[in-house]
Parts: C-alpha cells; sequence; structure tokens
C-alpha cells in the first residue's frame, strides 16, 4: 500500500507539458528527451518524464548560468 502513494504522487509528464513548464516549444522539449539532457520514461511509443528529473535538469541548467 505504500508503494502505491509513492507511484500516486510521481504522475509522468508528457512532452507537452514539459514544455508548458520550461516556456519552450514542445519540439524542442521533444529534442531534450531525444538527445537525453532530460531523462525518459519509455513506453512503446510514449515518452515520459519523472517530475523530479525535469526538477533535477532545471537545477542543472540554473548551475549552468550562474557559471556562464
Amino acid at each position: 500500500m505504500e508503494n502505491q502513494s509513492v507511484f500516486e504522487s510521481q504522475r509522468l509528464l508528457k512532452a507537452m507539458e514539459v514544455a508548458r513548464i520550461l516556456n519552450i516549444s514542445r519540439a524542442m522539449s521533444y529534442r531534450l528527451l531525444e538527445t537525453g539532457e532530460l531523462p525518459a520514461v519509455r513506453i512503446k511509443k510514449a515518452v515520459r518524464v519523472k517530475p523530479q528529473d525535469l526538477f533535477d535538469f532545471i537545477e542543472r541548467q540554473s548551475v549552468r548560468a550562474a557559471k556562464s
């Protein structure tokens, strides 16, 4: 039962949701997923992103911007 609550809080995001959160195009979000810059979960043809992976990606980008 405890494991189920973990999954409920980890709803996977679609590429369009990632694009909306990052304020980028859907095509750009797919590019990030295809290159592996943003880790993805693949379920047959569906591509999804774990919210934690998106958060980590944003944090990495923030560090890069600060160093530039």
